[in-house]
């Protein structure tokens, strides 16, 4: 039986992958009152003159919304709320099970930004942080942005940022691995969406090296007249030289491809035509956009895909629940720049040179060190920065 058969007879079988479970004991006439009325109008009330104290009163200081309205799902596309469901729930299990993060999945019935904006920032006091899930873009850019202006809780774009933080990470251990320079890198990235851009962005400021980008037209480039708002703003700051031309041409003598497209887009020839040590992360999932072999038969010094049947994963595992662990524990009103950058050097440290290898550039999603690490490494950096109520280390990070 293959793995899309048995996961979904274990679908059937689990009627769902999370469930809600009581932390309060309710047994009999006494833990009643203290559990519901008339003993919790006291919480209620401590919170109504001073909301902060729900951290303390209630779930919320653990509390995560995985939200998604369903356009852009796991590789499957615009498949509807209803359908991304078992995905939502899954990611709540992961939330869970790799960082003791509490989560819920919420299925948004809309494709309206401004309506899918207003939902979530009305039920966002519910929350300690909003993990926005298969979104579309470019529609995904302008609700993370007025989410984050309207919510003084984390939001934070996972396709996004967990994207680009693994793959920093990923990208730190490589370049060691080769032996090249950081800051000097000649950079393709393929893939124009919400990955590739938010990519793109973290390496920029992490000072990599120079990047083209790629789209199904070809290189990216200022005043091209097929892009869109959000590729506009990426061309400003990106392919420094102004080249123009299709994805093979950006590749002639490129240090690192990037991908977050479509199977089947490089061929051997286009990573032979790559700088000597190149480093190719095809992340198109489930079909790369060229497989393991035959890059590294082409040259290709390191390789990292998507997939968990291949070394290293660039794995979106290894940075969300860490992140949300510290970001939750110093109760951080956001999630900024400096915590992707404190997040993806905590993955990249936990491999030390004496394992570092080709085949060995991130470590397994579940070493207990990723969460642990990435959280305390978040959580410093949102007390340096102001961004956390919390002004010292909880003790669970420390």
């Amino acid at each position: 039986m293959d793995t899309k058969q048995r996961a979904l007879e274990k679908h059937y079988q689990w009627q769902g992958k999370i469930e809600v479970i009581s932390r309060a004991p309710v047994t009999n006439r006494e833990e009643l009152s203290l559990c519901y009325t008339p003993g919790v109008a006291e919480p209620c009330l401590v919170i109504a003159g001073q909301p902060d104290k729900g951290y303390e009163l209630t779930r919320r200081s653990n509390l995560v919304a995985v939200i998604t309205d369903g356009t852009a799902v796991l590789g499957l596309g615009d498949i509807g709320p209803e359908a991304a469901m078992p995905v939502m729930e899954g990611k709540c299990a992961l939330f869970k099970a790799f960082a003791g993060v509490d989560a819920f999945p919420i299925c948004i019935d809309s494709n309206d930004p401004k309506a899918i904006i207003d939902t979530i920032a009305l039920i966002s006091k519910s929350f300690g942080g909003i993990n926005l899930e298969d979104i579309s873009a470019p529609r995904c850019f302008e609700i993370e942005r007025e989410l984050k202006k309207r919510c003084d809780i984390p939001v934070f774009h996972d396709d996004q940022h967990g994207t680009a933080i693994v793959t920093a990470a990923a990208l730190i251990n490589a370049v060691k691995v080769v032996g090249k320079k950081f800051g000097e890198l000649n950079i393709v990235i393929n893939g124009a969406g919400a990955a590739g851009i938010s990519v793109a962005k973290l390496l920029l400021e992490m000072d990599f090296g120079s990047i083209v980008m790629c789209d199904t037209r070809g290189i990216i480039y200022e005043g091209a007249d097929w892009l869109n708002p959000s590729k506009q703003e990426i061309a400003k700051v990106t392919n420094r030289h102004k080249k123009q031309g299709k994805l093979a041409d950006a590749l002639k003598g490129a240090d690192v491809f990037i991908g977050v497209s479509k199977p089947g887009v490089v061929t051997p020839e286009m990573v032979f035509s790559m700088a000597r040590g190149a480093i190719v992360f095809s992340m198109a999932n489930p079909t790369p956009e060229i497989m393991p072999d035959l890059a590294r038969q082409a040259g290709a010094a390191v390789v990292g895909t998507g997939r968990s049947d291949f070394p290293n994963q660039i794995n979106n595992v290894l940075a969300f629940p860490g992140i949300f662990k510290g970001a939750l524990a110093v109760r951080a009103r956001d999630i900024t720049e400096g915590m992707k950058i404190a997040a993806a050097q905590a993955i990249a440290s936990i491999i030390d040179d004496a394992e570092l290898n080709a085949e060995r550039i991130l470590p397994d999603p579940f070493d207990p060190r990723v969460a642990e690490r990435v959280g305390r490494s978040v959580a410093e950096e949102a007390i340096t920065s102001g961004i956390a109520r919390i002004k010292e280390m909880p003790e669970d990070l420390k």
